[in-house]
């Protein structure tokens, strides 16, 4: 069968998946494949076995002690992660600041943080966006005075995901309110642990605790946490933005999920209402797998360009769009598919045959809630489409 890696990248597919299949802890393989979501522990685990093996920072150049893996050497190690049920690594810290940290920040900044980061001694969270200000960025209101050798930092940040489990925060802080809003922003890293700083849970529609309403309320911050010159933010906040649009290139979820419909829609309750037989239910499940694929051919595309050095302008809005979607329409299919099975339930008190009955599709309605945000964090898709539109048509 005609193939779209050579010969060395798939020698490099087969160690990773076997790599994975020896160091991946079952127990934690078994409840991401049921579609569980990971705690802080699991994800502590999993990203220290990659760093012992050296692939800590797996998506990090050798000069600040990544593997130095090709564009499409990091795909398939995505790839292959996501499909056989790792945990995703946390992205705040090794693929959000870290990159940040690699370009604008000190020589002291990176040789403190990247190590923590790649061993996720470190956890990371994420502080950019404010109540009345989402896709408005640069209308952001969280000051930070300078006092001496410290920044004194007050304001909220909300949708601040993990925050209750992070040690430490990247935060966007107005330090300027003469010049245009944009060139008044600074970026700095804040620990979670500095007194005044309050973080409050948001529970979601889904029934989970994932994001958070953070507080800062005098709270001081060396100088020394400033990355880059001050005012230069937005600058930092427009590059780390762009990487993380990037990372909704990989269709591993989806390849993960789509692989979970079909076992669903062939086991136990469900196989007897025999949705396989239903024309239109299968017509959406081709059109879904093939939109899987044609995204696949879309990355490769991209990735060989950037592997060959050239410029790549569209893809991160693009692919951030086309993956977005995807990732929810495959969980609304598994939905339709189970109709009241799939709402969630209480696994306590059932018998043993109970919980094995429904231990399989217990999570398809909180994770089908819970990814209504993929289509608005890291930019709304509304914003990715004028971004494109610009970039395609000037």
């Amino acid at each position: 069968m005609a193939t779209l890696f050579s010969p060395e990248e798939e020698a490099f597919r087969a160690e990773v998946r076997s790599f994975i299949s020896e160091k991946l802890p079952g127990d934690l393989r078994d409840r991401m494949l049921s579609g569980g979501r990971p705690t802080r522990e699991d994800k502590v685990v999993w990203t220290r076995i990659l760093h012992e093996r050296g692939w800590g920072g797996y998506s990090w150049p050798k000069e600040f002690g990544g593997p130095g893996f090709t564009p499409v050497q990091r795909y398939i190690f995505e790839d292959e992660a996501w499909q056989a049920g790792a945990p995703e690594v946390v992205p705040f810290g090794m693929k959000m600041v870290a990159p940040v940290i690699m370009k604008f920040g000190t020589a002291a900044q990176k040789a403190y943080f990247l190590p923590r980061i790649a061993s996720l001694e470190d956890y990371w969270c994420q502080g950019y966006s404010e109540p009345g200000s989402g896709s408005d960025l640069a209308s952001l209101k969280t000051r930070a005075v300078r006092d001496g050798s410290h920044y004194i930092v007050n304001g909220q940040k909300i949708w601040t995901t993990e925050a209750h489990d992070a040690d430490w925060i990247f935060c966007l802080v107005r330090t300027s309110t003469t010049a245009r809003k944009q060139d008044g922003i600074s970026f700095l890293l804040v620990d979670m642990k500095t007194p005044g700083i309050t973080v409050r849970p948001i529970i979601t529609f889904d029934g989970y605790h994932e994001i958070n309403e953070t507080w800062f309320e005098n709270v001081r911050v060396p100088v020394e946490n400033l990355v880059g010159q001050e005012g230069q933010g937005w600058t930092c906040a427009k590059y780390l933005l762009e990487k993380e649009r990037l990372n909704f290139g990989g269709m591993g979820f989806c390849k993960r999920e789509l692989a979970r419909l079909k076992r669903l829609a062939a086991e136990g309750a469900v196989a007897e209402r025999r949705p396989l037989d239903n024309p239109l239910f299968k017509a959406r499940l081709n059109a879904l797998e093939m939109r899987i694929h044609a995204t696949d051919l879309t990355n490769l595309r991209f990735l060989r360009a950037e592997q060959r050095g050239e410029a790549l302008g569209l893809p991160a809005p693009y692919l951030k769009v086309l993956s977005s979607h995807l990732q929810q329409d495959v969980l609304e299919l598994q939905m339709r598919m189970l109709g009241p099975d799939a709402l969630p339930v209480s696994l306590a008190g059932g018998s043993n045959e109970t919980l094995d009955a429904i231990s399989e599709y217990a999570n398809v309605a909180p994770n089908y809630c819970n990814y209504r945000k993929t289509t608005i964090y890291a930019g709304s898709n509304e914003i990715q489409r004028n971004i494109a539109a610009k970039s395609l048509l000037g």
